[in-house]
C-alpha cells in the first residue's frame, strides 16, 4: 500500500487560491477560524460555502497524489463489497469498489485515515488501495449496494420453531413469540431498507407456497425477496402491534399508523391489512416529507402551464380542482399549493383522509367516520371558523361537492380533488354529483388533469432508439420526427431500471367565459375540450411529449400513463 503524501492545510489554501475559486482575503478569514476553533480547513471551507464538496474531493485528490472516482459514474463490483460488512464500511466511511489481483480498491473521504486502511487490510487480509471521493456519494453507496435480504431471512430464521410450525392459519401466536428479537429485527431492516430506495409503499403478500415482499419504487412494484410461509404469522403480529391494531383480528381489514426512527429523521406510515385466500396481507405506505414540500416548478409544471396555474390560485374565491387516478400526484400538487400560499395574512383550513403531512401555521383537520367527521361535516366546520382557504382532500359525494360549491361562492378559496380522466371529465362527474351548471360555472375557476411519469435516470441516460410505435406517437403529437431519445441504460442509482425518481404531466383548464357559456348551454365535452386547446391548453398528451422532448422522460411512460381514447 502506497501511503498518500503529507501536505499541510496552508498548500490546500493556497492551490484554491491559485485557482481562484477563493481570494486571499477569504483563506486568510478561514485561517483565522482555524486557529479559533481548531477545525479542519476543509470543514471550514465548506461550512463557509466558499467552494463546493465535489471542488473540495478534486482538490485534495491533487493535494494528495490519490485519484478521485466519481462513483455516480464509477460501477461498484458486488464481489468487492461482500469483503467488507456494512457496518464496517458505515463506520469507517468507505465503500469497496474494486477487486484487482489481491488489491481491494476502496473510495473513501479521508485517504490520510492509516488507521481505517490498516483495519480493512487486516479485516480483508488484501492490499488496501484508497482513492477519494466525497462522503455523500460514498453514503449513497453504501445505502445501494448493502441489502438487507439476506439479514432479513437470517433474522427470521432464529424464531423458534414451534412457532414458525404455526404456518398460515396463524391460529395463535404467542407474545413471548412476537417479542422476539429478530421478528423486531427484521421488521425495521425491511422498512429502513424500503426507505433507501425511495419506496413510496411496502407489500408483505402471503402467496400459495411463499411470502412476497414487494416495494414500490416510482409508481413501479419490485419483487424484493421470497420467504417461508412460516414467518408469515410473527411477521404479521409485529407489524400490528407497531401500528396499534387488533393481533386477533383476522378477517375484517384494518388501518393503523406507525411513527419509524431512522435515527436522522423520522418516517410516518400508514399501514392497511386485509384477508385474502391465503392468509393476510399488509401494506406499509411510506410518506416522504421532503417531496410534499417541494415548490410547484419542481414537481413538473412547464413555464406556460405553471403561469396559468399560478392566475387560477391566486384568485381571492373560487374553486380550484384536480384530477386524475389514485397515485397520479393529486395530494402532492394541493400540498405544494398551499406551501406557496399566504398562510401568515390568511387563515388556511384543510379537511383531510387522513393527515398525511403537517404544516405550520395551517389548521389541519382529519376525518374521523366514527367520531361523525366526515368531509361533509368536517367542511361544515370548517365554514364557521372564518377560513380564507379551504382545502378538501376529496370530493367523493354529493353532499360534499354541494357545500364545497356553496363555500367557493361566498368568498372562499376551495381547494380539492376529484377522480376523473382529464379535465373537462370534471366539469361532468360534478354535475353528475348533484351540483346545478350554473353553480358549477360560477363557482370553478379552473380545472387541472394530471399524471405521473418517471424520470430519465441522469447517471446513466444516452440517446437510444425505440420501436416504431413510440416514435410514431411522438412524431404524430410533436410533428417532428426523431429516431432517438434520451434513455436511461441502467446503472447503480437507478437499480439498473433506467429510472430515477417521478415528475408531473399536467393539463390545466382556466374557465374562461366562453367555456361558462358552453357548460351553461349543455355543449358536450369534445366541443369544451376543443374550446379549451383554442384557447392555449395543452393536453396531458401534449405536455408529456413535451418533457419527452426536454429529455426528463420516455415516450414509453407517456403512453403507460396517458390514455387516450378515440
Amino acid at each position: 500500500m502506497e501511503s498518500p503524501r503529507k501536505t499541510s492545510p496552508e498548500e490546500l489554501g493556497q492551490m484554491l487560491v491559485e485557482a481562484k475559486l477563493i481570494t486571499e482575503e477569504q483563506l486568510h478569514h478561514v485561517k483565522e477560524l482555524q486557529a479559533k476553533n481548531g477545525d479542519k480547513i476543509e470543514r471550514i471551507l465548506l461550512q463557509e460555502r466558499l467552494i463546493s464538496l465535489q471542488q473540495l474531493a478534486l482538490f485534495t485528490s491533487l493535494q494528495l497524489g490519490v485519484p478521485f472516482v466519481n462513483l455516480k459514474k464509477e460501477g461498484v463490483r458486488p464481489e468487492a463489497v461482500a469483503l467488507i460488512p456494512e457496518v464496517i464500511a458505515r463506520r469507517y466511511g468507505v465503500i469497496p469498489i474494486d477487486t484487482l489481483d489481491g488489491t481491494l480498491v476502496v473510495a473513501m473521504e479521508d485517504p490520510r485515515d492509516i488507521q481505517a486502511i490498516e483495519d480493512l487490510a487486516a479485516l480483508t487480509r488484501r492490499r488496501i488501495e484508497p482513492v477519494l471521493s466525497t462522503s455523500q456519494d460514498i453514503q449513497e453507496m453504501i445505502d445501494l449496494n448493502y441489502r438487507v435480504g439476506g439479514e432479513i431471512e437470517e433474522q427470521l430464521s432464529q424464531i423458534p420453531t414451534r412457532y414458525q410450525r404455526v404456518g398460515v392459519a396463524e391460529a395463535r401466536v404467542s407474545a413471548e413469540a412476537i417479542a422476539q428479537a429478530p421478528v423486531v429485527r427484521a421488521i425495521d431492516l425491511l422498512i429502513k431498507q424500503a426507505v433507501r430506495d425511495r419506496a413510496s409503499d411496502v407489500h408483505v403478500e402471503p402467496q400459495e407456497d411463499k411470502l412476497r415482499v414487494r416495494y414500490r419504487i416510482d409508481g413501479i412494484l419490485h419483487e424484493i425477496m421470497s420467504l417461508p410461509l412460516s414467518v408469515h404469522p410473527p411477521l404479521l403480529s409485529r407489524v400490528k402491534i407497531m401500528s396499534g391494531l387488533n393481533i386477533a383480528e383476522r378477517r375484517r381489514p384494518q388501518d393503523g399508523q406507525i411513527t419509524f426512527d431512522m435515527g436522522d429523521r423520522e418516517v410516518d406510515i400508514r399501514v392497511a391489512t386485509s384477508n385474502t385466500v391465503h392468509g393476510e396481507m399488509v401494506v406499509l405506505r411510506l410518506l416522504d416529507k421532503t417531496f410534499a414540500f417541494l415548490p410547484l416548478p419542481e414537481i413538473g409544471f412547464l413555464p406556460g402551464t405553471l403561469e396559468r396555474y399560478l392566475q387560477m390560485v391566486k384568485t381571492p374565491f373560487g374553486m380550484v380542482l384536480i384530477s386524475g387516478p389514485t397515485g397520479s400526484g393529486k395530494t402532492t400538487t394541493q400540498y405544494a399549493t398551499v406551501n406557496q400560499l399566504d398562510s401568515v395574512g390568511r387563515n388556511i383550513l384543510t379537511i383531510e383522509d387522513p393527515v398525511e403531512y403537517r404544516f405550520a401555521n395551517i389548521n389541519q383537520m382529519q376525518v374521523n367516520p366514527a367520531a361523525g367527521v366526515t368531509f361533509a361535516t368536517g367542511l361544515r366546520a370548517c365554514m364557521r371558523l372564518d377560513p380564507d382557504v379551504i382545502l378538501i382532500g376529496e370530493i367523493r359525494d354529493a353532499e360534499t361537492a354541494q357545500i364545497a360549491t356553496q363555500a367557493s361562492l361566498t368568498g372562499h378559496l376551495v381547494l380539492s380533488s376529484v377522480h376523473a380522466n382529464d379535465t373537462v371529465s370534471v366539469v361532468f362527474r360534478m354535475i353528475d354529483l348533484g351540483v346545478e351548471p350554473f353553480l358549477l360555472a360560477s363557482a370553478v375557476v379552473g380545472v387541472v388533469a394530471q399524471r405521473m411519469v418517471r424520470r430519465v435516470c441522469p447517471y446513466c441516460s444516452r440517446p437510444i432508439p425505440v420501436n416504431p410505435e413510440e416514435q410514431a406517437a411522438y412524431e404524430q403529437e410533436m410533428n417532428e420526427k426523431q429516431s432517438e431519445f434520451l434513455i436511461g441504460a441502467g446503472c447503480n442509482f437507478c437499480a439498473n431500471t433506467g429510472y430515477l425518481g417521478r415528475t408531473g404531466i399536467f393539463e390545466v383548464m382556466v374557465m374562461s367565459e366562453s367555456i361558462r357559456r358552453m357548460i351553461l348551454s349543455g355543449a358536450d365535452s369534445d366541443d369544451i375540450r376543443a374550446q379549451a386547446y383554442k384557447e392555449g391548453m395543452a393536453s396531458l398528451w401534449h405536455d408529456g411529449m413535451l418533457k419527452v422532448k426536454e429529455g426528463v422522460t420516455t415516450p414509453y411512460e407517456v403512453i403507460r400513463n396517458v390514455f387516450s381514447i378515440g
